[in-house]
């Protein structure tokens, strides 16, 4: 450690490796640690509010639009305008800090990406800051890779960088300030600010990020304090940061203009995150035994609780001069079966052409293959405009029933089981070897997607509707009998790593333990 000069009370205990000093810089680091010690109590007290409102859900409370924040939802107020740069986000892709994949990203002919320290990142110490050096590298355009008789580098022209930090509950280990672990969340944005906002904005762009998992406007407006503090640091205009809130809590979709409110100086709009949306509906109603919902595949846009939140998101945005970003279509290109390639492109194709005539200004890819496509599907809509948030939807009325309205309910099929436990353990095991982001059955999975894996198959053994459509209740043992069988198929396909066999034990403890663990990257986390 003695390469590194810290502040006073701070102590790394991640190995610092060739070139990580770039980024470990002492007034880098004095920044994380005056955000970290300015805004821990408060992170910690909103955590502690998330568990006294799950409390009052798991007893039979129903979540409602806010009587106190009536006059926000009901009040004349925009947002900031937005930056050139984030006026048109028609395709925006997504994908982990590596290195080839932020070139790729970069290049893939998108608006946007959004780099992702977070759900497609496993974030062990390594990922952490070689991401973070990937950063520096990409913003001043020097980002390049040599790989198996290949090199990568940045095009003429780039997609808008846009980057995603850990939300608040996950810490950051390896970094403790005054004894304490810090948020992960605050690390990865300090770092990234303190680098490189000057040159984003001597670039013609700006410090542009997307804030994940948040449950109320409360936590918005932590995020809020936090840029507010952190522009006067850095000697820049209030403003300056713009965020995209993901709206993948259904605590969050109840609040939609009040995060929009608490952020307006710092707002780029918001992001129909849905493969969390549907993990946090599963989580937040998972003693309810009258709640349950289809095999996953069965669960889309067009389910009704999901269609009333993504209209809802819509409208809330353009009334507020908000862009609205539609969600990731998980679907991936398939190489060698052209029928299945087709169907996959055809389900990617309906998703964005209906965001797009719905009055979306953009939406989430996960493959630099799917770009075209969806430009092509919002292009049609849009023609030659930046956005569309002229689209206002005076039609559209959203009640707290309508969020509610949890269907389909069936099928639950013995294939629909099998497929969540041999996802959960697949892409557990590749998580514990570092790699946050893997194609599984033609399907870009990351943690969300794993999440609703775990999840469901925990909340199915648990409901009294649980029942698969052959007329076999889902019980503990029936899933333990199957993780031996569904480990064999990942270990075929994903060859025989040490990671794999643990996964399959990490899983079943979590979806069939009597206690729901908060998120399937904490525990994990600490085996990192």
């Amino acid at each position: 450690m003695s390469q590194l000069t810290l502040p006073q009370g701070m102590e790394i205990i991640g190995e610092i490796k060739p070139g990580f000093e770039r980024v470990l810089t002492l007034p880098a680091l004095e920044l994380v640690a005056k955000l970290s010690r300015s805004f821990e109590a408060r992170r910690q007290d909103l955590l502690a509010a998330r568990v006294v409102r799950a409390a009052r859900l798991d007893a039979g409370e129903r979540p409602d639009f806010l009587p106190e924040t009536a006059h926000i939802r009901n009040g004349d107020w925009t947002i900031a305008p937005l930056p050139e740069a984030l006026k048109t986000r028609r395709v925006e892709i997504t994908g982990p800090v590596e290195r080839k994949m932020v070139i790729n990203a970069l290049n893939s002919g998108a608006d946007s990406y959004m780099t992702d320290f977070e759900d497609s990142n496993a974030p062990n110490w390594d990922n952490q800051i070689s991401g973070q050096i990937n950063m520096m590298d990409a913003v001043r355009r020097t980002i390049s890779l040599e790989q198996n008789g290949k090199s990568y580098k940045l095009n003429e022209k780039v997609a808008t960088l846009v980057v995603r930090p850990r939300g608040w509950h996950l810490d950051e280990k390896h970094v403790l300030v005054d004894g304490k672990r810090i948020s992960g969340g605050i690390f990865d944005f300090a770092l990234f600010m303190f680098h490189n906002a000057k040159e984003q904005l001597a670039r013609g762009a700006g410090p542009y990020f997307y804030l994940p998992k948040m449950e109320s406007h409360l936590e918005a407006r932590l995020w809020n304090d936090i840029f507010v503090m952190t522009q006067n640091e850095l000697g820049l205009a209030q403003g300056t940061i713009k965020a995209t809130v993901l709206i993948e809590t259904i605590l969050a979709a109840f609040e939609m203009d009040e995060i929009l409110y608490e952020l307006r100086e710092h707002s780029s709009g918001l992001n129909a995150g849905r493969w969390d949306y549907i993990f946090s509906c599963i989580k937040k109603f998972k003693l309810d035994k009258s709640f349950c919902l289809a095999d996953r595949a069965k669960v889309t846009m067009t389910a009704p609780f999901m269609r009333a939140y993504a209209l809802l998101l819509l409208k809330t945005c353009h009334k507020r001069n908000a862009p609205a970003i539609g969600g990731m279509s998980a679907l991936i290109p398939i190489k060698n079966d052209a029928e299945k390639n087709e169907i996959a492109m055809g389900g990617v194709r309906s998703d964005k052409a209906r965001d797009a005539s719905d009055g979306y200004d953009g939406g989430w890819v996960a493959h630099p293959g799917l770009v075209d496509l969806a430009m092509t599907e919002f292009k049609k809509v849009l023609g030659d405009k930046q956005n569309q948030i002229d689209k206002q939807r005076p039609d559209v009325t959203v009640s707290a029933a309508d969020l509610l309205n949890f269907q389909p309910e069936t099928p639950i099929t013995e294939a629909g089981l099998r497929y969540n436990i041999n996802v959960g353990i697949h892409y557990l095991g590749a998580w514990l070897a570092g790699n946050g982001c893997v194609p599984i059955h033609n399907l870009m999975e990351d943690a969300a997607t794993a999440e609703i894996s775990r999840s469901q198959v925990w909340q199915w053994i648990r409901s009294d509707k649980g029942v698969l459509e052959d007329g076999r209740k889902v019980t503990a043992d029936m899933v333990r009998a199957m993780i031996p069988e569904e480990l064999a198929k990942v270990q075929a396909v994903a060859g025989d790593g040490a990671t794999y066999p643990r996964a399959a034990q990490i899983f079943e403890k979590m979806s069939t333990s009597e206690a729901f663990e908060e998120f399937l990257t904490l525990p994990l986390y600490e085996e990192i």
